[in-house]
């Protein structure tokens, strides 16, 4: 039995009180919500399969004219994928910004996408991403994917991590040491994404870049937000005051950037990774070329900067709605703080704290901060019986597979311990749990991003303590990489042992 098929037409099995169901299940509370679920259903064939094929078509609703189900994901994010899902099965018609495209969902059909039949689909970025981060390592494909990842893979290894997690930790806790006043008990209600986001490119200087960003701060973060929000632009042309246009001018500012910087560091060989990819060389060879350094750089950062500031902010918030969870972590911190000192933490400190690592996967797993890939038939195919066309955009949405009750013991509810080695619900298969991707792309930043999040987090727990009102719940917006609407706003107050 294919993966979604004993789910289809199944109502959630969410409870009311869940900080989680607007995951889940499709809210109907706001005037939106309702104005988008009266809207009526427009079903529609992808494509017919060829005579004698032994294939379905892909089937769904075709949404709004032009717009698609768009604004459906915008508001809603995984609670329409699971939507989908629940209504269509693992394989359904996902039209969007006038183009038809295929939505996969479940680990089943997933498996055939990413492993069984993975050299039938070649990436599918190029349509969101290409003209801000083109020739980045996530809009490579087959070899020449492979050739960039064996070269780049010289600038993550441990050794080299183990550097920047020493130069990123003094970074990380002088800026949030001066988040709240001075003071015992003293306190401040700070919007925490847009702080982290800061936070988040002074790391990217110090460990990407080796520079201090100092007075350019402001532009470069406006010109990776111009970049990342230009993929989702609903006028996909450059017009005047248009996310489009603002989105070619951000990447024009960042590739003069770091063009300026190329000859200092061909010249010289520094831990960053900046230099790390000047002077990177594979078992066989192969180098990068000017324009590949910079490409990847543009790329790499952006990747690091917005996926650290969605995930650290996630976990945060559920350490907030969870203040056992955050006593734990806390505990766990002070106690490494005692064997360390004010030295850096290792590698190895950081695997060691348990409780911490538990919130951050399943912080992962209700919030990944990119909750699926695209991909693009390069032939004609099929996934799970469906017919794919040669050339169909394909939409891997393995957030829903992280939400499954199938594999996951009431997946809505926040429970750290599911990953413990007493459950390891995580293996109840291998595509349960793929915040980082699987296969061939999988992110090459997997694991400075996590230590990136743990080091952050521990400054947070070090230095404060903070609660969410039970009522409150975090606004999701998903035009882009996830983001709350409001900024996060979160009041924190000194711990009284900091």
């Amino acid at each position: 039995m294919v993966a979604g098929d004993r789910v289809v037409g199944r109502k959630p099995s969410v409870r009311a009180e869940s900080e989680n169901q607007a995951l889940i299940e499709v809210p109907h509370g706001h005037l939106i919500d309702r104005a988008l679920g009266l809207l009526p259903e427009r079903h529609q064939v992808l494509a017919t399969p060829p005579q004698g094929s032994a294939t379905a078509p892909v089937q769904g609703d075709a949404g709004l004219p032009y717009l698609g189900r768009a604004l459906h994901y915008m508001r809603w994010g995984p609670a329409e994928m699971m939507e989908r899902y629940r209504r269509y099965g693992p394989v359904s018609l996902n039209t969007s910004l006038g183009v038809d495209r295929v939505l996969v969902a479940g680990p089943d059909a997933i498996d055939e996408v990413l492993g069984r039949r993975r050299r039938d689909f070649g990436q599918g970025w190029d349509y969101f991403i290409g003209p801000f981060f083109r020739r980045g390592l996530l809009l490579l494909e087959f070899d020449e994917h492979k050739f960039h990842r064996r070269i780049m893979q010289q600038a993550f290894t441990r050794d080299r991590l183990e550097a920047h997690l020493a130069a990123l930790t003094p970074v990380v806790r002088a800026s949030i040491g001066q988040w709240v006043p001075p003071g015992r008990n003293a306190e401040r209600t700070v919007g925490l994404y847009p702080m982290i986001k800061e936070l988040a490119l002074d790391i990217a200087g110090e460990s990407f870049m080796g520079v201090d960003v100092g007075a350019r701060r402001k532009q470069l973060i406006g010109a990776f937000v111009d970049c990342t929000h230009a993929g989702l632009a609903i006028i996909r042309h450059s017009v005047p005051g248009g996310n489009w246009r603002a989105g070619l001018r951000g990447r024009k500012i960042l590739e003069e950037y770091f063009t300026a910087m190329l000859p200092e560091k061909r010249r010289t060989v520094s831990p960053d990774f900046f230099s790390g990819l000047c002077h990177a060389r594979s078992e066989d060879g192969g180098v990068f070329g000017d324009a590949d350094v910079v490409n990847h750089m543009i790329f790499l950062i952006m990747a690091a900067h917005d996926t650290t500031t969605t995930t650290a902010t996630a976990v945060a918030y559920y350490l907030g709605k969870h203040p056992e969870w955050q006593e734990r972590v806390r505990a766990e911190v002070r106690a490494l703080d005692d064997r360390v000192g004010n030295a850096p933490p290792t590698i190895a400190d950081l695997e060691g704290l348990r409780d911490l690592d538990l919130v951050v996967k399943e912080s992962l797993r209700l919030m990944p901060p990119v909750p699926g890939f695209s991909r693009r038939a390069v032939r004609d195919t099929e996934i799970a019986g469906h017919y794919i066309p040669a050339g169909a955009p394909v939409d891997v949405a393995y957030q829903v597979n992280h939400l499954l009750p199938e594999l996951w013991t009431q997946p809505e509810v926040f429970d750290p311990e599911r990953f413990g080695e007493q459950r390891r619900e995580d293996t109840s298969h291998r595509l349960a749990w793929l915040p980082f991707g699987a296969g061939a792309h999988k992110c090459i930043g997997m694991h400075f991003g996590t230590f990136e999040v743990k080091t952050v987090t521990a400054a947070l727990v070090r230095e404060y303590e903070w609660y969410i009102p039970e009522k409150y719940r975090m606004p999701w917006g998903f035009t882009t990489i996830p983001f709350p609407r409001d900024g996060a706003p979160m009041t924190l107050r000194r711990c009284s042992a900091a």
